[in-house]
């Protein structure tokens, strides 16, 4: 599935050009998705996230492991490691070589941001405690239970929903019990996106450069079943006016096995705060319309 054309690249993200390009794609999305921002749209559109994952419960203990799976060049890396000092190590993987190339050159450069006056999009800090690696997060070849938090972050949207849950899979083999899994991705239940999937021109723009976004919205709730049948302590809501966060707990003696193959009867049940008692969505849309270039 990683071989498809991605994002107006016909060698999807297994190229030099979108390696160069994707943290100044990170900054664009981010300009869009919090306009009113302009240069620092990004900042403001991955803080989001932090504060829905710290409103969620968020918990990094002393001394642990974090992995990041689907990491590109390590802009999410990076900043896992700023916010959370307490963390061991930080383990990132992707299956993109030069992505991975280009985020482990760019801890070694450590080059300024222009907001600095310095050549590269943002000013990079190296890090001792970050590993970015070539590989299959779905299989990471990481002990059992070994580690605190797994995060995946705006990575599914852009798999099957086979793999999505191959990825959650292995964060339930990795994770220590009372360990968490981190989620944040698009919500095709936000009005938002749920508009933008109903005007078959419009949707088509997107998915032209996304081939599995339509699988992606389709299989949500089959994702989010899976998680809640796996997991304990499900609770998920919005980041965005047309994201989510969400955050699930591995239970003792919890792991891939210990899901049943006969899930029929176990509750699915998510502590779901997307959503406000009038039926609107609890966070704001402030993204840029398709055709807008700037806000009016």
């Amino acid at each position: 599935y990683y071989l498809k054309p991605f994002h107006a690249y016909e060698d999807g993200n297994i190229n030099w050009d979108a390696a160069w390009e994707q943290e100044l794609a990170g900054r664009a999305v981010g300009a869009r998705n919090f306009p009113e921002y302009g240069p620092s749209g990004e900042d403001a559109f991955r803080s989001a996230f932090d504060k829905a994952l710290d409103d969620l419960g968020a918990v990094v203990p002393q001394d642990s492991t974090i992995v990041d799976m689907g990491c590109g060049t390590g802009t999410s890396t990076r900043r896992l490691a700023e916010r959370y000092p307490q963390a061991k190590s930080i383990l990132a993987f992707d299956l993109s070589p030069n992505m991975v190339a280009v985020g482990k050159r760019l801890l070694e450069l450590a080059p300024k941001g222009v907001d600095e006056g310095g050549p590269w999009v943002t000013t990079i800090r190296p890090d001792d405690r970050i590993s970015i690696s070539i590989g299959d997060a779905a299989s990471t070849g990481l002990p059992d239970s070994s580690v605190g938090v797994v995060n995946i972050g705006l990575v599914v949207h852009e798999l099957p929903v086979a793999a999505s849950i191959a990825l959650c899979e292995e964060a339930l083999r990795l994770l220590k019990p009372g360990g968490q899994l981190w989620l944040t991705e698009m919500d095709f239940d936000s009005p938002a996106f749920a508009a933008q999937r109903s005007n078959p021109l419009l949707f088509s723009l997107i998915r032209s450069t996304e081939p599995f976004l339509d699988e992606y919205a389709d299989g949500c709730a089959d994702l989010r079943a899976y998680i809640s049948k796996a997991y304990k302590d499900v609770k998920i809501c919005a980041a965005t006016g047309r994201h989510y966060a969400l955050i699930a707990t591995k239970p003792v003696g919890g792991g891939k096995d210990a899901v049943p193959a006969d899930t029929s009867q176990i509750a699915n049940i998510i502590d779901d705060r997307r959503f406000n008692a009038d039926g609107s969505y609890a966070v704001a849309d402030t993204h840029l319309k398709t055709w807008e270039t700037k806000k009016k």
